[in-house]
């Protein structure tokens, strides 16, 4: 089944655009940390979300709904 909650929860792909200065850069990071440069930039927008929520600069729309 396409539309049960466990197809829902499964992980997204998407593409950014990156300056060559920021990418090698990520990518160094990543390369120090031994992981993939597509898994650190994951926890860094990740991780961006989190504290823009803790910040009141960005609310979900299941919380904006209920006012």
């Amino acid at each position: 089944m396409r539309g049960d909650s466990t197809a829902e929860k499964m992980s997204k792909r998407t593409t950014i655009t990156l300056p060559d200065s920021v990418f090698e850069e990520l990518e160094d990071w990543a390369e120090q940390q031994g992981r993939p440069t597509a898994n650190l930039a994951s926890f860094l927008v990740e991780l961006g979300i989190r504290t823009a929520k803790e910040r009141g600069e960005y609310k979900p729309k299941s919380q904006k709904s209920k006012k």
